[in-house]
């Protein structure tokens, strides 16, 4: 079965209308062009290589990336808020959760949670694919290479969805889960297959899952800050993960006043984007699994943070006696 049909198959299946990637509405587009440039090639006498799209293609970038543009937007918007909701609601504890479970009309179970999370995967996944194919569609139909320049614009955009830390979260939330059913020996359905957390030779840990179609996902869990597992993990808006007190002091603001004090244009150390800090997530889920699966790590490091944290905390303060006195 070719990709366009199962992708249409997939989105014709969800019971709540998606926002999703309009792969047939694309390849129209696609054709036209490819239409319009072998007429030019016939009346030129060129061959079809010497032919390609110019950089201010009327149908590319008035109708083809606009609209891809568009529907990545709302997908990765859709993805981040649904997967934010099932996160927050698995983190929660006493009333607010029982609350949170008939707010949103879900049955009080894991297996709901599960089935939640599976199909979240599932949807960030296939549209990710459905983007990768259609561009590279693009890019065998023009030869060039401006659909992969597209792909780098939506990733400094942030719209490439699997640059959002909700899905790094979510396969966290996976192994977390399947710990739990060997620990209680419950028969629960696994949200995908192929995802695991791995180390190297150097003991240094890594996400990876297997995905369908042929396609792998390795998150690196190593901080180029410090240059050691991740702890107290945040991942800044533009994808990258850090310790939180590592980039603390990559934008230059205390643990106290956190990230959502840093200057606008503070900049991600590794890709230099700026503007990163505001939005930035704390990945509780993957917290909650390095901290099980690294604990004597853990422990050492959480005694070492500790002695900085109370040293910042106390300076903060200091300086605030200070200005409310007018020393």
């Amino acid at each position: 079965m070719k990709f366009c049909k199962k992708y249409q198959e997939y989105m014709q299946g969800q019971q709540k209308e998606l926002p999703g990637v309009g792969l047939k509405n694309l390849k129209k587009i696609l054709k036209k062009c490819r239409t319009d440039l072998e007429s030019h090639q016939e009346l030129d006498g060129s061959p079809p290589a010497a032919q390609h799209c110019p950089h201010h293609c009327p149908v590319c970038d008035g109708t083809f990336f606009p609209s891809l543009l568009k529907e990545m937007s709302a997908v990765v918007g859709c993805f981040n808020e649904r997967a934010q909701k099932l996160l927050e609601l698995h983190l929660a504890s006493g009333v607010r959760k029982y609350f949170m479970w008939f707010k949103g009309k879900l049955k009080g179970n894991h297996v709901a949670l599960m089935q939640e999370g599976k199909d979240l995967v599932t949807y960030a996944l296939i549209n990710a694919i459905a983007v990768q194919k259609i561009l590279k569609k693009y890019d065998k139909i023009h030869y060039s290479n401006q659909g992969q320049a597209f792909r780098s614009q939506a990733r400094s955009m942030h719209i490439e969805i699997l640059q959002s830390p909700w899905l790094c979260e979510l396969m966290a939330f996976h192994i977390n889960l399947r710990k739990t059913k060997i620990k209680s020996k419950k028969k629960v359905p696994a949200l995908f297959e192929g995802c695991s957390l791995t180390f190297d030779d150097d003991d240094k840990p890594s996400l990876s899952c297997e995905l369908f179609d042929s396609v792998k996902l390795d998150i690196d869990l190593t901080c180029s800050i410090c240059l050691d597992t991740v702890f107290d993990p945040v991942s800044l808006t533009c994808g990258h993960i850090f310790c939180h007190m590592c980039a603390c002091s990559a934008a230059s603001v205390s643990i106290v006043d956190g990230l959502k004090s840093a200057e606008p244009k503070e900049k991600c150390p590794l890709c230099r984007q700026a503007g990163v800090y505001e939005g930035a997530v704390h990945l509780e889920e993957l917290n909650i699994l390095l901290s099980q699966s690294c604990s004597k790590y853990w422990e050492e490091r959480m005694q070492s943070e500790r002695v900085e944290r109370v040293r910042q905390a106390k300076q903060h303060w200091e300086y605030q006696c200070q200005a409310f006195v007018g020393i």
